[in-house]
């Protein structure tokens, strides 16, 4: 019972993680001035949302995050502790009871993440709203994969992802 609970906890967690990220970036780009834009304005938010839609989507959660976190979600609710399921979400992305190079890749790309979110505050509307627009994109596409991803985990007798923890091979 504990491992359901604790698998519930991870997904849920990280939903709640992105949608709050979506809530306020969608707020921001919501804010764009699209009566006041120029023709650049216009390219720059395609581009945006093409980029970020392929890079961020498909790339950074359909095809590596939301695969990787359902199979360690999957893992989790067959090999769970208490230290586990207390800090599902965590575990669940990553950050510890992972492969070293899982790791330092989850840790390094959350400071990345941190500083560009850091920098992006810097900037004014409409460029904000333009990237953050983008951001929405991609962290719409990682909670609708990650929800396949995590049901197919449970559905399917083979799961072939590897969830990289110590124990399994990569």
């Amino acid at each position: 019972m504990l491992g359901v609970i604790a698998a519930l906890w991870g997904f849920t967690g990280i939903c709640l993680l992105f949608s709050s990220a979506i809530y306020r970036l969608g707020a921001m780009a919501l804010e764009m001035p699209l009566d006041a834009f120029a023709w650049y304005h216009w390219l720059a938010l395609v581009a945006c949302l093409v980029f970020m839609g392929f890079a961020e989507g498909y790339r950074g959660f359909q095809q590596n995050f939301s695969p990787r976190v359902a199979a360690r979600i999957r893992y989790l609710q067959q090999n769970v502790t208490p230290l586990r399921a207390l800090l599902a979400p965590v575990f669940c992305m990553g950050f510890f009871h992972a492969q070293r190079r899982r790791q330092i890749v989850t840790f390094c790309l959350t400071g990345g993440i941190i500083v560009l979110v850091l920098l992006v505050r810097l900037l004014d509307q409409p460029w904000r709203g333009i990237i953050d627009a983008g951001v929405v994109l991609g962290l719409t596409w990682g909670i609708i994969s990650l929800a396949l991803f995590t049901v197919q985990a449970f559905t399917r007798r083979d799961f072939n992802y590897s969830p990289e923890t110590p124990d399994q091979p990569r």
